[in-house]
């Protein structure tokens, strides 16, 4: 089977458990997209922590990469499913208002990371997101339960014990690009949950966040710096850990409440920091553990079936 047939098939989503946790492929499409979240935070830590290319640089790479190849697994399942067809309006239609939210998540995101640290970055970001999907829920007429509530405080509280050691007064600009980028992202991932076609949406997104990525490199051509570390990072962190994994989010979501899907993002942390422990040497603490275990606790708890 073809890499794009498998994403394909992968996206279409199985039964969820009435009043429990989504069972089957919803819950492997929930783990991989939270890999490749924690992956894409891997990658864009790697450029920019060493400074291999420029923020905005590697944000209209990540962008541009991730967008061609999205249009073209959406090209060859059109072509799959009704023969040979054209493409670019199905794509660009209706896509403005989530590629938007896309590229200001990413720009925002990686002029943040500039000046904040990977721990004050991370908590300011997830704090963002959960605040900003939470109000959308609430003001959308969906009630948390108790459990939902109190899983959601025990990850944050989990969160907040893992990235403690390297909080700081964070600089305010930074502090005020990662609130927005999570904002965005929070935003992004509540137009998500009514998605019925995840590669061809997600697809969409990124050709429309593409030209505003691209204009930003442009307009910032005077700080440009890139190395082919760099450009290689951001390659693939928009064509794998960017493209594919938001087309396996969008699938998932549809089988994730608002607040499961708020709550297990919390996981992304731990498993960037279980990455780099496997892949960059970094040690594992009784922190990290104990940090793991109260949100993914946390997690548990807030997924637990109603009944």
């Amino acid at each position: 089977m073809n890499i794009a047939a498998a994403v394909v098939n992968c996206t279409r989503i199985s039964a969820v458990h009435p009043g429990g946790f989504p069972i089957g492929r919803t819950f492997i499409l929930t783990l991989v997209a939270l890999v490749a979240f924690a992956s894409n935070s891997l990658l864009c830590r790697l450029a920019l922590g060493h400074h291999l290319i420029d923020p905005a640089a590697f944000t209209g790479i990540r962008i541009a990469s991730g967008a061609l190849v999205l249009a073209l697994l959406a090209w060859i399942e059109r072509n799959r499913r009704r023969g040979v067809t054209a493409t670019a309006r199905a794509l660009t239609r209706a896509g403005w208002r989530s590629g938007l939210l896309l590229f200001a998540y990413a720009i925002a995101f990686s002029f943040a990371y500039v000046t904040l640290t990977a721990a004050t970055g991370a908590l300011i970001l997830f704090a963002a997101v959960q605040a900003t999907i939470i109000l959308g829920a609430i003001g959308s007429g969906e009630r948390l339960r108790w459990t939902e509530w109190c899983g959601l405080g025990v990850a944050m509280a989990g969160l907040v014990y893992l990235t403690l050691p390297g909080l700081s007064a964070p600089p305010a600009g930074g502090c005020a690009l990662m609130l927005g980028a999570g904002v965005a992202w929070g935003l992004y991932t509540l137009r998500g949950r009514g998605s019925t076609a995840p590669l061809r949406e997600t697809s969409r997104n990124f050709l429309c966040a593409a030209p505003l990525a691209l204009a930003a490199a442009v307009i910032t051509r005077g700080h440009l710096h890139v190395s082919p570390a760099g450009i290689a990072y951001a390659v693939a962190s928009g064509m794998v850990a960017s493209g594919l994994g938001y087309v396996v989010w969008y699938a998932a979501l549809r089988g994730l409440t608002v607040a499961r899907a708020a709550t297990v993002q919390l996981a992304v942390p731990v498993i960037a920091a279980l990455g780099a422990v496997a892949f960059l040497s970094e040690h594992v603490g009784v922190r990290l553990m104990v940090a793991a275990g109260l949100i993914l606790g946390g997690i548990g708890l807030a997924v637990v079936p109603r009944r």
